[in-house]
């Protein structure tokens, strides 16, 4: 049955930044856009690259080994050599916990 967890602080991930997180054995990426917080797998489904790592610009993370982009939001695979999308969260915050649902 699906929970939320808390993975992290509103404070830790400054506005257009992602950042790497564990919950339940999966390795998540959560970024911040604007305040508002998404969460997808931080695996690119190319080579494994960290898109938490990746550059960020608006709603499109790119994948810093072979270039992949993805939504944010979605986790759509938006731009080749990835071969399909990741999966996403639901996330929510409360006060100034980010709890992720796995």
């Amino acid at each position: 049955m699906a929970r939320f967890v808390k993975v992290a602080r509103t404070d830790e991930i400054a506005p257009g930044q992602g950042k790497m997180v564990e919950v339940s054995g999966k390795k998540i990426a959560l970024f911040n856009l604007e305040g508002s917080f998404y969460a997808i797998d931080d695996t690119c489904t190319h080579r494994g690259g960290p898109l938490s790592e990746g550059e960020i610009e608006g709603e499109q993370v790119t994948c810093p080994l072979h270039g992949a982009i993805y939504n944010i939001k979605s986790g759509e695979v938006l731009g080749p050599p990835a071969p399909k999308g990741v999966a996403r969260y639901n996330v929510q915050v409360a006060g100034t916990d980010i709890e992720v649902e796995v």
